[in-house]
Order: structure tokens, then sequence, then C-alpha cells
């Protein structure tokens, strides 16, 4: 049994979320770097160095790589050795995202009841997503969602016949639909099977996973590569304004679902898709 102090856990999540907000992870740098060489476009290249350059300042000067910090999303997957110690977990992440946000000077966007809309003045509560793995380690993972993306996001309850091409079309027409209004280019992320809030729980995971690297599954590597070379045929491109850059990457988690059905999520996010990752 090993034990870890919750101080530990609400010291790292602040970091984090200023860590997140302020600089761009190591996989998205590299694939917006190629795109930038890679796009042929005009207008589209001009769009992709306006980006660069505002991640650059960014980071320079200390400030949000975009003006929605959004809300803060946590993903703990917890040892079954590890015991905490110090105070309840939820109180200890919160706390992390509080102090985070307030020491940053990232902007509070939560609101404490979704009908009456009142500021909760600090970003908090956090989403957290629980994951209950083996070993004595506690990896967490902080990913800011920012709702211009996050509301461009769909679910589908297909029906079992509607097979790999209805899953297909169900994703293209999630990432047209958006077009512009993601902040693009996007990355994908998809959640095929389960239930209908299991999907969602997958989809949401897989804009974490680096967006250079495919599902361990042949054949859904496949349809991420299919699908990713479809949607950047669509035209819609940096910005929305044109060009061959409308994704960066499309990331597919899977898991067993029900006779009778087939659901599919589809979580968008922008073109900084944030997130920061601890090994405790």
């Amino acid at each position: 049994m090993r034990i870890v102090q919750t101080s530990v856990i609400t010291e790292n999540i602040k970091e984090m979320c200023i860590e997140a907000n302020h600089y761009l992870s190591k996989d998205m740098k590299a694939v917006l770097d190629q795109a930038v060489e890679s796009e042929k476009a005009p207008l589209g290249k001009q769009i992709l160095n306006q980006l660069e350059e505002n991640l650059r300042i960014a980071a320079e000067d200390m400030i949000p790589i975009c003006q929605d910090t959004g809300m803060a999303v946590i993903f703990l997957e917890i040892g079954q050795d590890v015991h905490f110690e110090g105070g309840l977990l939820e109180d200890a992440v919160n706390e992390g995202v509080r102090q985070g946000y307030e020491e940053g000077f990232l902007r509070k966007s939560v609101v404490k009841d979704p009908l009456i809309r009142e500021n909760t003045k600090d970003n908090t509560p956090a989403v957290i997503h629980y994951e209950i793995v083996s070993g004595d380690k506690v990896k967490i993972t902080v990913a800011p969602k920012g709702f211009g993306s996050e509301n461009m996001s769909r679910i589908f309850m297909l029906k079992p016949a509607d097979g790999i091409e209805g899953v297909k079309e169900a994703i293209l027409t999630a990432v047209k639909e958006a077009g512009p209004n993601a902040c693009p280019p996007m990355v994908i992320g998809v959640g095929i099977g389960g239930t209908f809030e299991k999907c969602a729980w997958m989809a949401k995971k897989a804009l974490t996973r680096p967006v250079d690297e495919h599902s361990p599954v042949p054949y859904i590597r496949e349809m991420e590569e299919e699908l990713l070379h479809r949607i950047n045929k669509t035209g819609i491109g940096p910005g929305g304004l044109g060009g061959s850059t409308t994704a960066f990457a499309v990331n597919i988690n899977t898991y067993p679902t029900h006779i009778a059905g087939l659901p599919v999520a589809v979580n968008i996010c922008c073109h900084v898709n944030r997130h920061a990752v601890r090994i405790i």
C-alpha cells in the first residue's frame, strides 16, 4: 500500500491547469508545425502561421493561448494499491483547479446552476473521471475544454445494421455540421460502443491520446486514417476559411456494446486540444 497525500494532488493539478492553458503540448506543436509546411491554400497557410504566432506570444508572455480557458476536465487513473490521506480526493482536485485558475489569472467560466447561470468565480467544480487500475501510481490528465468546440459535439444512437459505414457517416456529419464553429483545425475524439454515457466518456478520453498515436486495433487504425483523409478533403480548412487542414487527427476508442445498439459519440476539440499529463 502506498500513501499519497491529497495536498500533492492539489499542487499538481494547480500547476497543470496553468501549464495546459499557457503551453501547447509537444504532440500538438509537432502536428501544427507539419500542417504549416503541408498546407497549400494561401489563406489556410496564413491562418496556421497566425495560430503559431499566437502560441509563441502566449508562451513568451505567459498569457492564455485562448480566451476561453475552458471547464476543467480531469482524468484520474488510480492504482488500486494507493491510499489517499489528508482529505477527500474530490475536494483536493477542485482545490487544485481553484488555485490554478486564480494564480494563473485564467478566466472563470463555470456557472453553479445550468439554468440560473450564477458564476462560481473560481472555475470549479471540475468534471472528474475516475478509473481504478493496477499498481501504486496516480496518472493525472488535465484537459481544459473550451465550449466553442464542445458545443459542436454529437451522440448518435445508431442501429447495428448501420454498421461501419453508418459510423463513418455519423462522424463526417458531426464534423461537417461543426464547420468553422469548432475552431479548426480540429482533433476528433470518437467513442464507439458501450452505452449512451460510455461512448461519450470514450470520445472525451480519446482527445487526450497523443495525435501521433493510432488505435492498436488494425481496422480502427485504418478507419482513423481514412476519416482524417476524408475530413481534410471537405475543404473546411483552418479557421473554416478553406484549405486541406481541417483536422489534425481522428482518435477512436471502442468498447463492447449491447446486441441491439451501436452508440457513437463525437467529441470535437479545437486546434490547441489542451491537455497536460503527469504520473505521481
